[in-house]
């Protein structure tokens, strides 16, 4: 099986929406709006872990879709000058497709796992010792002959995401020291965002446009990105590429 590569802060996947979702995602914790306590609590623990030179305890980002697990999630590896893998609970159907990604974990390396909640109970249970004493157990043989093979790791931090903490088992969502549960965004702070990626995109937005989108996002970042493209490809289209009030 081939080596997972370690993604690289930067590089872009090629579907458009996610270049442009990736382009407009902030790249430092400090660039983050929005979520003031959970920013506030992980610059805690950033400090902490470079002053100990101790990698990052486990993390559990859950709220709803749009809201910037994710960004929370690459903004993280990028703090602590480290790479990041990125998988999702569906796609690992059983513990050898989660093997890969364990073995080839740096040291203080982020394991990011999306709808951590989709992960089958076997998968699930594969990871705790990954998690907890940093070492999986692989079974060699059938039956009588059967021998287990403990193998060390070298000392990771899983971010795990989830619309549905509440799916989560007990046993699985105590294993992360830190919970943090993200919440819709004000108009004020999505105002802020569109403006901030307008600028990212060379876009001449009015404030009061940008408080128009905003209003219209339902307190989430994502579609508020999506409401500046469709907006900033109807103003380049049929009114010069300005986006004053009337165009958004």
């Amino acid at each position: 099986m081939a080596a997972r590569q370690a993604i690289v802060q930067g590089e872009i996947p090629d579907d458009d929406d996610k270049t442009r979702d990736v382009a407009l995602r902030p790249r430092w914790l400090r660039e983050v709006i929005g979520q003031k306590a959970i920013v506030q609590r992980l610059g805690i623990v950033l400090n902490a872990c470079r002053k100990l030179k101790e990698p990052m305890a486990h993390v559990l980002f859950d709220g709803p879709p749009g809201l910037g697990k994710t960004t929370f999630a690459t903004v993280l590896p990028n703090e602590l000058g480290t790479t990041i893998q990125m998988t999702s609970g569906p796609a690992l159907t059983k513990p050898t497709d989660l093997l890969p990604f364990l073995t080839n974990a740096g040291e203080g390396s982020i394991l990011f796992i999306d709808e951590i909640h989709r992960m089958p109970r076997v998968v699930e249970e594969f990871i705790y010792p990954a998690m907890e004493d940093f070492r999986v157990d692989i079974v060699l043989g059938e039956g009588i002959n059967a021998r287990t093979i403990s193998m060390p790791l070298k000392r990771f931090t899983l971010i795990g995401a989830t619309t549905r903490s509440g799916m989560l088992s007990g046993p699985m969502r105590d294993r992360f020291k830190m919970h943090e549960h993200l919440d819709y965004y004000s108009v004020e702070e999505l105002a802020q965002i569109v403006t901030i990626n307008a600028r990212k995109l060379q876009t001449p937005l009015t404030p009061d446009a940008a408080l128009e989108l905003a209003r219209r996002s339902r307190g989430t970042p994502r579609s508020a990105n999506t409401r500046l493209w469709w907006s900033r490809h109807f103003a380049t289209s049929d009114a010069d590429g300005q986006m004053p009030l009337k165009v958004a």
